[in-house]
């Protein structure tokens, strides 16, 4: 097409045991919002890192500006006017904002004169920034504009942007794509992905749909629905999380003026939590990342101690409780970093499953590990959560981050446990995925589980939780019903617009 910026033709890419990306064509035009879309698995995350260098096709071809355009790393794509921000920050906490972008530069120009440019062009786009400030003291969204601004300076004709809302609030994501669409308005194209199909309707001008590492179709996202781009995405029809109304029972976890010293220099400190979760009940906390989200986990978890303040378990006080010895009595959870704490990166995944499940699943005797109950454990949460991946001896992070995901939250699901605390359960994961996941959270809460949800997802929180509260500076706001709540309310509080007085769920 001689008014594509960039074209893609039969590109291919196979790994041992599965075809990434089956002859995958698709052209982008100048200035055009372009949504790739797809299951966990589909090849999005493959693609475009052929795009941007870090993997090489095994054939097709690409041409960018009409040329041919086959770059051999990174730095070969943004020499080409290519820039992505990835779902993951990679910034140097320590380090401040210039010094970070400084570092992303080939030839960075004298700090005086690159601190000048990030303030003109922060401020041109929306994304104003200072220089001097470290970025471990930043918000998320303050984060997410340094990595927004580092590609911006290096004048990209294409941008491609893994799952940037992700950690944002309403407020944010509205800056975000004030920002996205000048950028289109001045001929830079974009490439887009994320499984919030609801901010693609409102943003993106044209979809590509992947479906198993092939091309099954495309759209004009503003003339379908969320729930007709979903089902294309999975081939079938999609299910709605429901369940039945009923009465929550007895206050299963109670958590009393609860403080808690960060032990990282940029966490955040709990600061007099009050929580209390009963059985049946789905409680969702709300909050922008980096207010104290992990902290909360692992003071619930066991994997912090309670220094001041009280925690119970069924009128059990179990403060000074290790994890397995909360997870004995049922208390279960699963964080939010899934590589590193949640499963062990270079571990097989019949491995992983043992690590959380050898107490609750029996999958030791007399000091002996099982591994044939392992394997069928594994096996398990493969088949129950639909893990897409060779076998269960594939290394956890030969998987997609959407199926490490479904695994580690289905490992935790399968093990019954009578009080289950996740953050953020369907980061990254495809409609149909986190349906399902969500729908498993409320069908523990069916069966008397106390269920605490941590998310920045906040279509999720409204559709599950019966409460709702929101973490800013590591206090917990006063609970409200979630029904009928507004995301402009549930964005305020999670910014700390709203008075965050301390009180009991």
């Amino acid at each position: 097409m001689t008014d594509s910026l960039l074209t893609l033709d039969n590109l291919t890419k196979a790994y041992p045991g599965v075809v990434a990306n089956d002859k995958v064509s698709l052209s982008i035009g100048p200035g055009e919002i372009h949504s790739l879309l797809g299951e966990n698995g589909a090849g999005k995350s493959t693609l475009v890192k052929m795009i941007y260098g870090l993997v090489k096709p095994d054939s097709g071809r690409m041409t960018l500006h009409g040329a041919p355009y086959a770059p051999a790393e990174p730095k070969a794509a943004r020499a080409s006017g290519v820039a992505m921000v990835f779902q993951h920050f990679s910034l140097f906490e320590a380090l401040d904002v210039a010094e970070n972008i400084a570092l992303g530069m080939e030839k960075p120009p004298p700090r005086r004169d690159l601190s000048e440019q990030i303030r003109t062009v922060s401020h041109a786009y929306g994304l104003p920034l200072d220089p001097g400030r470290r970025v471990g003291e930043l918000s998320a969204g303050e984060r997410q504009r340094v990595e927004i601004v580092r590609c911006l300076l290096q004048n990209p004709r294409l941008l491609i942007m893994d799952e940037p809302t992700s950690v944002l609030t309403p407020q944010e994501v509205d800056i975000l794509f004030t920002t996205l669409r000048k950028l289109s308005a001045e001929g830079t194209a974009i490439l887009y992905i994320s499984h919030k199909l609801d901010e693609i309707r409102s943003l993106c001008d044209s979809a590509t749909v992947l479906r198993l590492g092939k091309v099954v179709g495309s759209c004009i996202p503003a003339q379908s629905t969320a729930r007709e781009m979903a089902e294309m995405m999975i081939g079938t029809s999609l299910k709605t999380p429901t369940r039945p109304a009923g009465e929550p029972g007895e206050v299963l976890l109670n958590i009393t003026a609860l403080d808690l010293p960060s032990t990282s220099q940029f966490g955040t400190s709990l600061r007099g939590v009050d929580l209390q979760v009963r059985a049946g009940q789905v409680v969702g906390i709300g909050g922008v990342a980096g207010n104290g989200q992990e902290e909360l986990l692992s003071v619930i978890s066991g994997e912090a101690c309670v220094p001041t303040g009280h925690i119970t378990f069924k009128g059990q006080d179990i403060g000074g409780l290790g994890p397995n010895q909360r997870r004995a009595l049922g208390i279960l959870s699963a964080p939010e970093e899934r590589l590193g704490h949640a499963a062990a990166p270079d571990m097989s995944l019949v491995e992983n499953a043992l690590l959380t499940g050898t107490l609750r699943k029996g999958l030791s005797r007399n000091g002996f590990l099982d591994w044939t109950a392992t394997r069928a454990f594994a096996a398990d949460i493969i088949d129950t959560f639909d893990v897409r991946t060779p076998n269960a001896d594939v290394a956890a992070r030969a998987l997609s981050g959407g199926n490490l995901q479904k695994f580690v939250i289905g490992r935790e699901v399968l093990q019954a446990p009578t009080c289950l605390v996740v953050n953020q359960p369907t980061w990254g994961v495809d409609a149909s995925a986190a349906a399902a996941i969500r729908q498993a959270l409320l069908d523990l809460a069916q069966q008397g589980a106390a269920v605490v949800v941590i998310s920045q997802d906040l279509d999720e929180l409204l559709e599950i939780s019966d409460l709702f509260a929101a973490l800013n500076g590591g206090r917990l706001s006063a609970p409200r019903p979630a029904y009928g709540l507004t995301l402009d309310e549930i964005g305020l509080m999670m910014g700390g617009a709203h008075d965050m007085e301390v009180a009991h769920v």
